[in-house]
């Protein structure tokens, strides 16, 4: 049986990751603080190693101890972790980094691994922590996994657009489940055909895995849905799987002023397309899940949660009020 590592492990894409691993055959490890409740406590087949991931020390241990096959990190954020990583993991069958979308540095559709470039990345944005340096970070550290890939080192990297599904302790998603299952009119930013691919969870999970063990050192792979579908599209997939009917009523900046609200105020709206080529992931054999699935999957565990994505809410009495202005127009 092979052994994987994961650095994280615990926390949606991660809790995702390990149940791929243990689904095919994988003796797994998870590497972390131990901060968060760990799902896999009881489960056979998945051990504990407590340590911080920034311990280059506790990483060496780890690695002695467990002897992995594969190592798939999860919580890499800054430029040195990643070098330090590649050089402690050097001698692993495959070593995969989650990059990001994120990391490319040009707004162009689609983003393909090998042609759009990347974001440029300061000293100081490398050990930055705000969420302004994310991109150029994660672009610093798949530079890092070309660099150890010419040293020999078996590093890829994969690159997830938004990621959703169950689990998703983010609530991006959860905001716009929660609206379709409360209210039977929603307010929908723009002319609601905006699009920002995503990707399911498991469908990242696995992709992570076919990397490691099918993937060219030195390359990037995207991971996003087969399909795209417009915020709209999206809308009528949760409504779907709510076995429910909404209304959808757009609004432009314009109308949403009259709330002091903007485009911007809503979550997964982004006004340029954010497009993933997938094909390189996809000749590698990895499938994407079927959109309704998907929904499905992730609207079954909204409903048996207790997120609602509250953080996210530019307040119902607002929308309220755009509702009653579009009414009149």
């Amino acid at each position: 049986m092979d052994t994987a590592l994961v650095i994280g492990g615990t926390r949606f894409i991660g809790r995702h990751l390990v149940t791929d691993l243990l689904d095919n055959d994988y003796a797994v490890t998870i590497f972390n603080r131990g901060n968060h409740d760990n799902p896999f406590s009881e489960t056979a087949g998945v051990s504990h190693f407590e340590g911080d991931r920034t311990n280059d020390s506790a990483l060496e241990a780890a690695r002695d101890e467990v002897d992995p096959d594969i190592v798939i990190d999860c919580v890499a954020y800054k430029p040195r972790e990643v070098r330090s990583a590649t050089e402690i993991f050097a001698d692993v069958e495959g070593y995969v980094y989650i990059s990001s979308g994120s990391a490319y540095g040009k707004e162009v559709i689609p983003k393909r691994e090998n042609d759009t470039e990347l974001c440029d990345c300061t000293a100081e944005q490398a050990t930055d922590d705000s969420g302004e340096t994310y991109g150029p970070r994660k672009a610093e550290g798949d530079r890092a996994i070309f660099e150890a890939a010419e040293r020999g080192v078996n590093a890829m990297s994969v690159r997830p657009c938004i990621v959703y599904g169950p689990d998703d302790y983010t609530e991006r998603l959860d905001f716009w489940i929660d609206r379709v299952n409360e209210h039977d009119r929603l307010v929908v930013p723009g002319d609601g055909g905006n699009l920002w691919h995503r990707a399911y969870a498991e469908d990242v999970a696995s992709a992570l895995r076919i990397v490691a063990e099918e993937g060219e050192p030195g390359e990037a792979y995207n991971v996003g849905d087969h399909r795209l579908v417009t915020m709209d599209e999206m809308l009528s997939l949760i409504a779907d799987a709510l076995d429910t009917e909404v209304e959808l009523v757009h609004a432009s900046d314009r109308e949403l002023s009259t709330a002091d609200l903007s485009t911007d105020d809503y979550i997964l709206y982004r006004d340029y397309p954010h497009v993933l080529d997938t094909n390189k992931l996809e000749a590698l054999g990895w499938e994407s899940t079927p959109l309704d699935v998907a929904m499905e999957r992730t609207v079954e565990e909204h409903l048996e949660s207790e997120r609602d994505g509250e953080e996210y809410d530019p307040g119902r009495e607002n929308e309220e009020r755009i509702l009653g202005v579009l009414d009149t127009i």
